[in-house]
């Protein structure tokens, strides 16, 4: 079989992206995994595959890089969002479904603003904060991101009985005012990426709910980049939350499977 693709990043977290129209038969998760493979395959974090929908623009199937699909991926719905515009799924403004239910998005230029889930169940641990952006997260603060070892302490933290049996993603924050830097261990990515999306959400979310914070729009800065979170918050339940920032086509090109 030769899969066409196209391949996007959202602040260095990378993706393929196919049309369900171009696939005749579905792909396994060795298949998916090989595609993801950084020295075998394509090279990407996840894969996604858009589908036409009934209800909504499109359908949004999202696939971690060890080939089994995932929980919702913010930079992966800005991205799938910009190709959709560019394909004709959708104009501009766009509505699609996703595993977490339903999302907005408006493409302009290269950024994306996606329209995230509401937020309202916070952990606070000794060690830091719990919740659910679309995907589970664990918001963690230390000192100095550059010289942290995201992946190790990352998996540390993600195995624990506390988050068993589906695991979590982990944040790292160094938080200096309006300057916060992140670094992410991605599950299912089993690694630390350039970038994470709900991990972003998830940690601005936890920036003004442990009070750190009294703002509503906050930019974080990743290795890969720079995204922006705006939210409302009304007695604990953070509303109408927003995230922002680019999603960029790479090239396509086919894959022989």
């Amino acid at each position: 079989m030769i899969l066409s693709f196209e391949k996007y990043h959202g602040t260095g977290n990378d993706f393929i992206i196919i049309d369900s129209n171009k696939l005749s038969t579905q792909l396994t998760s060795e298949q998916i995994a090989f595609l993801c493979h950084r020295r075998f395959g394509v090279g990407a974090d996840g894969l996604m595959i858009i589908k036409k929908s009934k209800n909504y623009d499109f359908e949004m199937q999202y696939y971690n890089s060890d080939g089994f699909e995932g929980s919702m991926c913010g930079n992966g719905g800005r991205c799938i969002s910009a190709y959709a515009s560019k394909h004709g799924f959708a104009k501009k403004r766009m509505v699609f479904s996703a595993i977490d239910g339903i999302h907005t998005a408006e493409v302009e230029d290269d950024s994306v603003l996606l329209g995230m889930n509401d937020i309202s169940n916070i952990t606070k641990f000794k060690d830091g904060y719990f919740l659910n952006s679309g995907s589970p997260h664990f918001v963690s603060f230390i000192d100095n991101i550059m010289s942290f070892d995201v992946c190790a302490e990352g998996v540390k933290i993600a195995n624990q009985e506390r988050f068993a049996p589906e695991r979590t993603n982990v944040n790292f924050v160094e938080f200096h005012n309006n300057n916060s830097k992140i670094a992410t261990f991605e599950r299912g990515v089993e690694d630390e990426t350039l970038s994470c999306g709900t991990g972003t959400v998830a940690t601005a979310i936890t920036l003004h709910f442990s009070k750190k914070t009294s703002a509503t729009t906050i930019d974080l800065f990743a290795k890969g980049g720079k995204l922006s979170v705006s939210f409302d918050e009304n007695d604990g339940i953070y509303q109408n939350i927003k995230l922002i920032g680019p999603a960029k086509f790479v090239f396509k090109g086919e894959v022989h499977l």
